[in-house]
């Protein structure tokens, strides 16, 4: 429970900054609990992304195969872009297109490392 309680509250942390930079959102419902759609959505004139969000302590996060591939479907379905929104600790908020993730046996996975070198923040969406 304390999980889903952290993660939600990091996505609407998520969602409120994006609508105070006029962006309309929408929070999946059985976000964190079905592996059929990302966390948010975002959608202002011109811009619209799907966010599958992380809050993770740890030198990287991963998702699993099936959770990559819908997400894959989900972005070559809409033509909505799609990003691995990762929180860190102390650090605020990193993005990742899913192509950047790299493909495991188990999963897919990005290093705290290679997302810090990509650099891509809050201020590169809006």
């Amino acid at each position: 429970m304390y999980r889903y309680k952290k993660g939600a509250r990091n996505e609407r942390e998520l969602i409120h900054i994006f609508e105070e930079q006029g962006y309309s959102v929408v929070r999946s419902a059985g976000s964190g609990v079905n592996a059929v759609s990302p966390d948010i959505l975002l959608f202002k004139r011109g811009k619209q992304y799907a966010m599958e969000c992380k809050a993770w302590n740890s030198d990287r996060i991963a998702i699993d195969h099936e959770k990559y591939e819908s997400l894959i479907r989900w972005e070559e379905n809409t033509g909505i872009t799609t990003l691995i929104a990762w929180k860190m600790p102390y650090e605020g908020w990193y993005f990742a297109y899913l192509p950047e993730l790299e493909k495991n046996e188990r999963s897919y996975s990005i290093t705290k490392k290679k997302m810090l070198e990509i650099n891509r923040r809050i201020a590169d969406i809006i």
